[in-house]
């Protein structure tokens, strides 16, 4: 590797700085290999062909006045036309001989890689041109790769075919939008040992949330076989999510994980010098379990920080990630093959929201992997082919098994997109997200469930998961300026119970959350009874005996389900809010709400009025529950202690009686969460008149209060909230409630301890908030959705008050 090339720059030699001569692929390879694997990162090793070959190439073959006259005015109106002019253009460049003594100087730098790798080594062979990776220039994948590449004559071809690719109809279309000139634009060719993915798995990495634009994650996708499956959208791959903070301080956050289909994989093809890598269907056993252990999930987000900090250093600004990573089937080893800053969710503006809400819901058609925000109505477009793009339409929805490169000059005429396949980070979420167009990635068989010409509504902003509604639905945007706002005094915080909106929620300007409602988690994410999973042999139904079985499947056991799935979304709210303090709220089901869960009715009493039956604090040291709330403890432990997301509070719901608040604590002691200990602290709720006589008594147990107005105004009023028949008499502004309130908070004063609220109430009325202020409550929390508005107001209201003193 000492010989001196014309054409050739080994890995080693290359810098950030060589963009110019080799592409921001190539650059940023040269970049890790040299500053980063001293340092301990593994970058298979490799050399790059210049972009001086390819002007070479044109300029010695004669070839640039007819390429010229192939791109002059071209236009996309045009399709058959436009991709035409694009073959010919292709055909002009691999059609030309390369370069004198190029052909030797690539021979020798192989001959050269093989002595390190081994004989006849397996290279990737990667497009990389000279305007790609900046950061006006976001799009990737305009020019083509090729893997599974071996031999001098086969490597050769092969960059003949990447130096033609720089004019596929994808790079020329996007360079026309971009306005780059298509002769100013160059091409290097990167030459990289393989990694034997195709034995082992896969993906790409983000250090930050691809949806929300939130910094503190690192999200790795993985699939089993060579990346390209997940990288185009083949695949939906498995998902987690790491938190950087507490990553770096040494504990193991994996906040989020979601166990992907990978239902094919792309491996080596033996026997054919022609095709080069085949995808076969992936076995039932390993479509059932992640293809990467926690530890090495951890291992790579590990890696994705230490590259984000090395090009955040190297920028002089921070730098989120667009990395690929693939593990080597053979060794085990986990080597980053590619990395490049990300350019969408890095150049929003963070101090602006933007939120998208529904008027009203249509039927389902189908649901997957929400990509972006955004909600768009318009007819649908299923294309099951790319010969048939010419028939897309300006301002429909593209309906389509999978997206390509190809597919790019059409996506930028969608009004949204819907795919069979795919990941969060597949091709067609990433070209939605450049376009700001929202996108429904891996929904199974939207192109069956949803016909052309039908008017549909793609929503993504409902979370995690996106709904293809029937009918163009009406729905609003709204949209908050962040910037320069001034707090209050009166801590404003937030209710929330779906993990899934706690990254984007995280962004309206909040004191942390006042309630987090455990109940949805349990309900949504784990869906089966906790004594279920405890003592699965009770369940009297099969059915039910069956969905816990499928559920819990690749879990060492079903109480880890439990744990683990609880863990992660508390972890993913205290994430979001970190280091803000997350008030959790211990499971607050009523014994028909626990019952209607998976398993429920076998450990379930019926009861006449449920509401003030069997329910909180009351059900955590009874002998029938309290394995279950042991469960709910572990969780809690793993969120603080592992994850070490310590601004975690556990709060205990429906405390009747200052005896009961004692067994409690106690009972969370046994399982490890002893109040005081690292800091923790224990919340109460105050929702029974007998909390507010006690108030003394319940504050030597408790750290702090928070009011809920609704079960205090039925105790108080001795109005059933759930009956429609009296509901006209319930109201938390009754003199009767208000007094009340005012004793909670003057109590909590004169004992040093928090006060709050987490009731429907201030939500509701702003006057309600005013008098909450007024008392000198220290927190209200409220529903995301009235939190600028009641902000606004508590602001007016302690000025106010300033004024009277």
């Amino acid at each position: 590797m000492g010989k001196t090339y014309r054409y050739i720059r080994w890995f080693g030699e290359l810098s950030l700085g060589d963009v110019p001569l080799v592409g921001g692929k190539n650059a940023s390879l040269g970049e890790m290999y040299r500053e980063l694997v001293p340092k301990g990162l593994k970058v298979p090793n490799g050399f790059a062909v210049t972009a001086e070959a390819y002007r070479d190439l044109v300029r010695s073959a004669g070839i640039l006045p007819e390429m010229e006259e192939l791109a002059a005015g071209l236009s996309r109106e045009d399709l058959e036309e436009f991709a035409r002019r694009g073959h010919r253009l292709r055909e002009l460049i691999y059609q030309a001989p390369l370069p004198e003594g190029l052909p030797d100087e690539i021979a020798s730098a192989y001959e050269a890689l093989c002595a390190e790798c081994g004989e006849n080594a397996d290279v990737a062979v990667r497009s990389s041109a000279t305007a790609e990776d900046l950061p006006t220039a976001s799009f990737a994948g305009q020019q083509e790769s090729y893997l599974n590449i071996r031999g001098t004559a086969h490597l050769l071809d092969a960059c003949r075919r990447c130096f033609a690719s720089l004019f596929t109809d994808r790079a020329l279309s996007y360079r026309i939008d971009q306005g780059f000139d298509h002769f100013r634009v160059a091409l290097s060719v990167g030459v990289q040992k393989m990694v034997r993915s195709d034995l082992a798995a896969s993906g790409v990495i983000f250090t930050l949330d691809t949806e929300s634009g939130f910094r503190d994650v690192v999200l790795v996708n993985a699939s089993w076989g060579l990346g390209e499956n997940v990288v185009q959208g083949a695949v939906n791959p498995d998902e987690f999510f790491v938190f950087k903070p507490t990553l770096k301080e040494g504990y193991r956050p994996v906040i989020g994980r979601k166990l992907g289909k990978k239902g094919m994989k792309m491996i080596y093809a033996t026997g054919t010098a022609k095709v080069l890598t085949r995808n076969v269907a992936v076995s039932k056993e390993d479509r059932r379990r992640f293809c990467l252990t926690e530890e090495e999930v951890l291992s790579l987000a590990r890696q994705a920080v230490a590259i984000e900090e090395h090009y955040t250093r190297k920028a002089g600004r921070d730098t989120p990630m667009d990395i690929e990573w693939a593990k080597d089937g053979i060794t085990g080893e986990i080597f980053i093959v590619q990395a490049r800053p990300e350019t969408v969710q890095s150049r929003k503006r963070m101090d602006f929201l933007e939120m998208y809400s529904l008027e009203r819901k249509g039927p389902v058609l189908v649901r997957g992997v929400s990509v972006g925000e955004k909600i768009a109505s318009g007819p649908a477009r299923v294309i099951t082919d790319v010969h048939r793009l010419s028939e897309f339409r300006t301002g429909e929805i593209l309906v389509a098994d999978t997206t390509t490169p190809d597919w790019e000059p059409v996506m930028k005429k969608a009004a949204a997109i819907v795919t069979n396949r795919g990941g969060r980070t597949c091709h067609a979420a990433i070209v939605s997200r450049e376009l700001g167009i929202p996108s429904i990635v891996g929904t199974g068989d939207a192109t069956v469930k949803v016909p052309t010409g039908r008017e549909i509504t793609v929503c993504c902003a409902e979370g995690e998961m996106g709904t293809v509604y029937g009918g163009a639905l009406p729905f609003r945007v709204e949209t908050v300026d962040l910037s320069g706002l001034t707090r209050p005094r009166t801590k404003i915080m937030m209710n929330l119970g779906n993990p899934e909106e706690a990254f984007t929620l995280s962004r309206i300007p909040n004191d942390g959350v006042g309630l987090a409602r455990m109940e949805f988690i349990i309900s949504n994410h784990i869906k089966v009874h906790p004594m279920a999973l405890v003592h699965p042999e009770r369940i009297k139904e099969g059915k039910d005996r069956e969905a816990v079985e499928e559920l819990t499947r690749g879990y060492p056991d079903k109480e880890s389900y439990f744990v683990e799935r609880l863990a992660e979304g508390i972890g993913t709210i205290a994430a979001a809010f970190h280091p803000r303090p997350v008030v959790v709220r211990l499971s607050d089901f009523k014994t028909n709400e626990y019952a209607s869960l998976l398993g429920g009715k076998a450990f379930e009493p019926v009861e006449e009025n449920p509401m003030i039956g069997f329910r909180g604090a009351s059900r955590y040291y009874d002998e029938r529950y309290r394995e279950g709330f042991a469960l709910e403890c572990r969780a809690l432990r793993q969120v603080r202690e592992v994850m070490g997301l310590r601004n975690v509070i556990p709060m205990i719901p429906f405390c009747r009686t200052v005896g009961e608040g004692e067994k409690v604590l106690a009972e969370m002691a046994k399982n490890g969460l002893v109040r005081g200990a690292g800091g923790l602290k224990v919340y109460v709720m105050c929702e029974i008149p007998n909390n507010v006589i006690l108030i003394d008594a319940f504050s030597r147990l408790f750290d702090g209060f928070s009011i809920g107005s609704n079960d205090l105004t039925q105790l108080t009023l001795g109005v059933d909230r759930d009956s429609a028949l009296v509901a006209h008499v319930f109201d938390e502004r009754d003199p009767g409630v208000k007094a009340l309130i005012s004793r909670v908070i003057e109590g909590g004063r004169r004992n040093r301890v928090h006060s709050g609220i987490c009731g429907q109430a201030p939500s509701d009325y702003p006057e309600f908030a005013a008098f909450l202020v007024r008392e000198g409550i220290d927190s209200i929390s409220l529903n995301p959705d009235s939190i600028m508005k009641i902000t606004l107001r508590v602001l007016e209201m302690e000025k106010e008050l300033e004024e009277v003193v």
